[in-house]
């Protein structure tokens, strides 16, 4: 039940994760490239959630990459083993997210943190949504994930994303000007706004895939979810703060 209840500050733990990889992405890109620094801030966030949701997108692949029905689907979920679809789809995930850090701390440090701590917030909001709005696919009884098998209360999923309103509005208040060429906090009001856009609603298609594929969600594909979200918010700031010239 204690774990039913801390979803709704799933965000919260986002922001420190995020806080945390961004600063060691700043200390490290004073010691070494930008590419190094990329990859230990990475690994930092690997370290504080044991590569869980990683490991989720994994399972989620292997699982629903093949054409298998869903009771093969949830048996192949369970197989701790990582298979083709988990390993090249962990691969380009963790590559594109690299070089997505990797663009934005190249047009400033200040950039990433941001960036950092959005995302790996807004992207633990999604899968709360995701608990709210589809029932658990597999066997509650025996679930790994057992505590979160049950859906989640809207009025949980709404303090989840008061969380992300609130660092919304702390970020714009605090964050300095990361986009050239825009008044003060406009750029960051525009980066913020589609990345928010981008991982909505790549929240709802993946609502959309695992309802049509498993008829629900798993612990598996909250964490996948978060991946996916986490990208999409990346690739979204990176488009409007450090767009390609024209």
């Amino acid at each position: 039940a204690w774990l039913q209840q801390c979803v709704r500050h799933f965000p919260l733990v986002g922001m420190l994760v995020g806080a945390a990889a961004a600063c060691v992405l700043w200390f490290a890109a004073g010691l070494w490239p930008l590419p190094v620094a990329v990859l230990l801030s990475m690994a930092t966030t690997l370290w504080l959630t044991g590569g869980f949701h990683e490991d989720g997108w994994a399972d989620t692949l292997d699982a629903l990459g093949g054409v298998v029905d869903r009771e093969r689907a949830l048996a192949i979920m369970k197989d701790s083993r990582i298979g083709a679809y988990g390993a090249m789809g962990l691969t380009m995930m963790l590559l594109l997210k690299a070089a997505a850090l990797w663009g934005l701390a190249s047009h400033g440090l200040a950039a990433v943190a941001v960036a950092l701590v959005w995302t790996h917030a807004v992207s633990r909001a999604g899968p709360v949504l995701l608990m709210g709005m589809l029932p658990y696919a597999g066997d509650a009884d025996h679930a790994k994930a057992k505590p979160l098998a049950t859906q989640v209360a809207w009025t949980s999923v709404g303090l989840a994303w008061l969380w992300v309103a609130l660092l919304g509005l702390a970020l714009l208040w605090l964050s300095p000007q990361v986009s050239e060429g825009a008044s003060p906090g406009h750029g960051v009001a525009r980066g913020l706004g589609w990345a928010l856009l981008a991982m909505i609603g790549v929240t709802f298609g993946c609502a959309r895939w695992f309802s049509r594929r498993l008829g629900g969600y798993t612990g598996d594909t909250l964490g996948a979810a978060q991946q996916c979200t986490e990208l999409a918010g990346l690739l979204g700031l990176l488009a409007v703060w450090a767009p390609v010239p024209s």
